[in-house]
């Protein structure tokens, strides 16, 4: 059962546990050395330590905790020591698809010999395009190239002329017209005119003519040769221009083949390109036409992407320094496309096309073989990205194609990549609330990220703490180029740390607050013209940076000043009970106080809830008012019905009310009601209750305490304030300085109590009363009216129970 102790009165060395400048060992942080590790998370280290040096599958990372703790730094430090060891990973180049132009050939080269090869064949090109129309344009060619054109007008000669010799066997001539060949009758070797063809015998003429008709389909037979003779001519044309080009060509790339020999896969490229180059001369003499030579040596410009010579370009899509190390790639804008690689396109004639050497890489290219760190939140929240990271991871290569296509959305005909091989570790950083919701809810999330980092928001506040905490002050100066920090200051920002991790015995190892605060320091100390800065440039930045973010706080301390926020800080009322709560501002957070009323008379309705009745009450407020109903009945009912009708509410809040925080001075208003005992309005109360009545921890102690106190202090401090808080707390305070004054001066107090009857002391200045040997409390106590007062309220329920059971016993009934 609880006891009926009035709890304990805080001393003032309770309230704040300050840190002595003498225990520091050293003068400025000039003294100090760098600091190299992260403060306090040996534990995330020794995860990223495994998780970063096993090489097996799935076992990628999660860095997981709050904001600003330096989960990056941490990542990026333990990444650059890893890769700087390993050797550099291979390049990789895109070359064009001979036999599938849609498909372009991935080729994996050590580390920096991509730019080489991109760099020969530009060389290659551009020798071949000197090269190859000089050898057209030289006489041998163009003498043997005479030779075929020659032989093919010869054949066709030959073989139109042994038509004519069989015409003039029988006495028909073959003319050449401009319309092309025909047959006419001869006589004495020239042709006869239509007069004297008319002018022969019938019988002559007759054979004339069937001997012209059988002449016409000899020649037409003829004709029909000429084509086959052309192709003939042709395929001698392009053997010639493959042995002039060869004789350019060979050479070339042999000594390419020859550098590149102990890259198979280079030489077998090579020798598709001598193939190709030999079948396509004319794009080199093409890419002459309409231009003055060029002089010998001298570069020729590049070829554009549509050139037909950019078949024979290199697109390089990672190029590594051998000596570089592992890569180390940080995607700020994880989208699927700067994931995966994407491909452009071009506006060409009204129309986009592509081509290999439009084909991008992302992030994953850049980071194969080494390191990819990836924000958890940015990269779920882009389309697709998240499962493009995980199919990746899983099929062990990088596809790079279009959203379109990898959603069916288009139909045309595109280009396909060859996937490339991938190898990389991936640290994904985020909340811990994310990391649990992903294996939760993503079954394949537990088989790609094996390891997790999990890195403390505080450390435990020791001497050998504080005296590291230097030494990161110290580095931090140094990297910022600030001034030095005496210990003063040290001390100073160890007793911040407290505060900001609320509790005496912790320190927060919020990095990025901590830096803050040192620029900031180091500014003040600037306009005080001081080469090193003290604990007040450490406090005036502390006092500038609450200022700037008050505003709100002091408007609501101005209405309650002013009575329009009824809050009193004096005197005595039977079920009102100043509450405490704490409204967080993004950064900044304020405590305040809350009139918290309630009102008691017979019934069975139970403690009503007017916040959740209103729909302004949160579920965890809704529960902390049901755990009332179930110690009321279970201290003061147990024998019977719980007869009681009660209403609590928040006065005047406007917005909705959440948290169990409030519900020990709920239950102090119902039971100070039921008592129809005052409660001192000097005091405010805070703690969650449960069933048997033991007060709970709650948060925002400090700023509670504050806020209630500021007000008191504004109306004028008179001994008899004060605030109410579990003892569970009380190692979490670290109030400040002009609170523990305060308290040292007896002009307010602090009260820790570990049950509800504590509590009802010290807010009613009377007994709460325990039960004796025969179960009954102290006459006169809180608890004894309490439990009178329900005891009346059942016999009062009772009563008019059975006298409207009498009523509607007694009732006249109507005649059926």
């Amino acid at each position: 059962m609880p006891t009926a102790s009035a709890g304990r009165t805080l001393a003032p060395s309770e309230l704040r546990r300050a840190c002595d400048p003498a225990s520091l060992s050293f003068a400025t942080t000039a003294e100090l050395e760098d600091f190299a590790g992260a403060l306090g998370q040996s534990r995330a280290a020794e995860a990223l330590a495994f998780g970063l040096g096993i090489a097996r599958d799935g076992y990628n990372l999660y860095a997981m905790g709050p904001e600003g703790i330096g989960r990056h730094t941490a990542v990026r430090r333990h990444l650059a020591g890893l890769a700087a060891g390993r050797p550099a990973p291979a390049d990789w180049c895109y070359v064009f698809g001979f036999g599938t132009p849609d498909r372009p050939h991935a080729l994996s080269l050590p580390a920096g010999d991509a730019p080489r090869l991109r760099d020969d064949l530009r060389r290659l090109v551009d020798d071949l395009r000197h090269g190859i129309p000089g050898a057209f344009e030289s006489e041998e060619y163009r003498a043997r190239l005479h030779e075929i054109e020659a032989e093919l007008e010869q054949r066709h000669e030959a073989v139109i002329e042994s038509v004519g010799e069989v015409a003039r066997a029988e006495g028909i001539a073959l003319v050449r017209t401009p319309a092309g060949f025909g047959f006419a009758p001869m006589k004495d070797e020239r042709v006869m005119s239509p007069e004297e063809f008319h002018a022969l015998p019938e019988a002559r003429q007759q054979e004339l003519q069937a001997a012209i008709a059988r002449l016409e389909v000899s020649l037409a037979r003829a004709i029909q040769q000429v084509p086959g003779l052309r192709r003939e001519a042709q395929r001698k044309v392009r053997e010639l221009n493959r042995q002039v080009t060869g004789a350019t060509v060979t050479g070339l790339v042999e000594e390419l083949k020859a550098a590149w020999a102990a890259q198979p896969a280079v030489v077998a490229h090579l020798a598709r390109v001598h193939e190709d180059v030999l079948d396509h001369a004319d794009f080199f003499r093409q890419a002459r036409e309409g231009g003055e030579p060029a002089p010998l040596g001298a570069p020729l410009p590049e070829a554009e992407p549509d050139s037909p010579l950019a078949r024979y370009q290199v697109n390089v899509l990672v190029a590594n320094a051998p000596d570089g190390g592992a890569p180390i790639v940080h995607e700020d804008n994880p989208t699927h496309d700067n994931l995966v690689g994407r491909i452009e396109h071009q506006a060409q004639m009204g129309t986009l096309v592509t081509h290999f050497m439009l084909v991008k890489p992302g992030a994953f290219h850049r980071a194969n073989g080494g390191y990819l760190v990836l924000d958890a939140v940015k990269v779920l929240s882009q389309p697709f990205a998240w499962e493009a990271l995980k199919r990746a991871l899983r099929s062990r290569e990088i596809r790079t194609e279009s959203l379109g296509q990898v959603l069916s959305l288009v139909s045309t005909v595109g280009l396909k990549p060859e996937p490339i091989a991938l190898d990389v570790k991936v640290v994904l950083v985020g909340s811990r609330l994310l990391y649990y919701l992903l294996q939760a809810y993503d079954p394949e999330f537990s088989d790609l990220f094996k390891v997790a980092a999990d890195f403390a928001e505080d450390i435990e506040r020791a001497p050998e703490s504080a005296r590291l905490l230097a030494r990161v002050v110290a580095t931090i100066a140094r990297r910022e180029k600030l001034r030095a920090f005496d210990r003063g200051a040290v001390a100073r920002l160890v007793e911040h740390g407290s505060r900001a991790a609320a509790h005496a015995g912790r320190l927060s190892v919020d990095m990025r607050d901590l830096v803050d605060l040192l620029r900031e320091a180091d500014y003040h100390a600037g306009g005080g013209a001081r080469e090193v800065a003290t604990a007040a440039d450490v406090q005036a930045a502390l006092d500038a940076r609450e200022r700037r973010q008050s505003r709100i706080r002091e408007r609501v301390q101005e209405e309650m000043r002013e009575g329009t926020i009824l809050i009193d800080t004096a005197g005595g009322r039977a079920g009102q009970v100043n509450g405490l709560s704490v409204v967080p501002l993004g950064d900044f957070a304020f405590g305040m106080a809350s009139r918290i009323t309630a009102r008691v008379r017979p019934g069975g309705a139970g403690v009503v809830d007017i916040e959740r009745e209103a729909r302004l009450g949160g579920r965890l407020h809704a529960k902390g008012v049901l755990i009332l109903s179930g110690y009321l009945a279970g201290r003061y009912a147990a024998g019977g019905p719980l007869s009681l009708t009660a209403t609590l509410v928040f006065e005047q809040t406007y917005g909705g009310v959440d948290g169990d925080s409030a519900s020990c001075a709920e239950l102090c208003a119902l039971l100070s009601a039921l008592a129809d005992v005052p409660v001192s309005q000097s005091l405010a109360l805070t703690g969650s209750v449960n069933q048997h009545g033991d007060v709970q921890a709650i948060g925002g102690v400090n700023e509670k305490v504050e806020g209630f106190f500021d007000l008191c202090a504004a109306r004028g401090l008179d001994g008899a304030q004060g605030v109410v808080i579990p003892e569970a707390n009380a190692r979490h305070l670290m109030l400040r300085e002009d609170v523990v004054r305060a308290v040292a001066e007896g002009r307010f107090a602090v009260h820790a109590v570990r049950t509800v009857d504590e509590a009802l002391s010290i807010l009613t200045g009377r007994e709460a009363g325990e039960r004796d040997a025969l179960g009954r409390f102290p006459e006169g106590s809180v608890n004894a009216l309490v439990e009178r007062r329900l005891a009346d309220f059942a016999e009062r329920v009772g009563r008019f129970a059975r006298d409207a059971g009498a009523k509607r016993r007694f009732a006249p009934r109507k005649a059926r």
